[in-house]
């Protein structure tokens, strides 16, 4: 059992107390929400904060309701409220779907959608006890200058874990932060970058407070996940896959997006989505759409099990997820 190291403790009772908190305490503090990343990231020894900033219980945080055409959730929700939520599964089916498919019943339990969206990025050779990566020689992502993923790569590759993120981008979610700057409406589409280190856009002392999702009349989406065991475990392949039909029938299609995650440090859209064409055939589109995301997508050797049994995989979860989306 590996224990926790010791740090102070702080719960904040209102946004702006934990803001303040998170600007006074600097790079010293680490925010928590769930616990279900950063704890056992802190037995580990990769997250070494001297303070831990609880936000678990702030009200500001929380609900989910409707506004000004967008399904709004507080970051503050657990997973499995929003996987439970009617609203989710009726207007945003990918991001419930998502929600529903994190971990086991008791890290949806207590795990929050900001949580998930701020995940931390995986990898084989990091996510190890730290005499593991001591004998090893540790990696670019923390205290060494070697990535075992790339011979020679200058830049980390850990990957993107986080299932609510390819549903988010799927659905042109907006994701809403609040830091010392004020509120900031960042898309879900470019809240992540290609750093395994640091892979979103936050900024010291900012907290993600919610997410808005459009609704749109005809919006179709559904959510696939690849791992080894129905439960528990990180994603090999995510995929969240969204259609609109500007109202009309199934096979009228306006616009489409399919996002494949679990690759590298942040998701990937697949760009022949963007190429759909209208009239389209439900099983032609599928076989399209999964074959382009067999060109595009090449998983590296980041993650457990094989690198190219993970990219054969590629077109099977894209095709299923690409079926469901448009009910066929």
């Amino acid at each position: 059992m590996l224990p926790l190291p010791i740090f102070d403790y702080h719960r904040p009772r209102t946004l702006d107390e934990a803001l303040a908190l998170l600007a006074s305490l600097g790079p010293k503090a680490q925010i928590l929400a769930g616990g279900t990343d950063l704890l056992p990231n802190m037995k580990q020894g990769l997250f070494e904060p001297e303070h831990v900033v609880s936000i678990a219980r702030l009200e500001e945080l929380r609900g989910i309701s409707l506004d000004s055409g967008a399904l709004l959730i507080g970051a503050g929700m657990k997973l499995a409220e929003i996987a439970d939520s009617l609203l989710a599964q009726r207007l945003a089916p990918a991001l419930a779907e998502a929600a529903g498919a994190v971990g086991g019943p008791h890290h949806r339990t207590m795990g929050t959608l900001g949580g998930n969206i701020c995940l931390d990025t995986r990898c084989r050779y990091y996510n190890q006890t730290y005499f593991w990566r001591k004998a090893l020689g540790y990696c670019l992502k923390k205290d060494g200058t070697v990535c075992h993923v790339v011979k020679g790569g200058a830049k980390c590759v850990a990957a993107a874990s986080n299932d609510s993120a390819p549903a988010l981008i799927a659905l042109d979610a907006e994701i809403r932060i609040l830091g010392p700057g004020g509120e900031r409406r960042v898309p879900a589409r470019d809240f992540y970058t290609a750093d395994g280190i640091k892979n979103t856009v936050l900024e010291p002392g900012e907290i993600v407070v919610r997410v808005a999702v459009p609704i749109v009349a005809g919006r179709r989406s559904a959510f696939e996940k690849l791992r080894k065991r129905g439960a528990i475990d990180f994603p090999l392949l995510s995929v969240a896959a969204r259609f609109d039909t500007g109202g009309g029938p199934p096979g009228h299609l306006v616009a489409a997006d399919v996002v494949v995650s679990a690759l590298g440090a942040r998701p990937r859209r697949v760009r022949a989505a963007a190429k759909v064409g209208l009239g389209t055939s439900a099983d032609r589109l599928a076989e399209t759409l999964a074959q382009a995301a067999f060109a595009e997508c090449k998983p590296l050797t980041n993650l457990d099990d094989e690198a190219e049994w993970r990219r054969e995989m590629v077109p099977v979860v894209v095709e299923k997820a690409v079926r469901r989306a448009l009910g066929a």
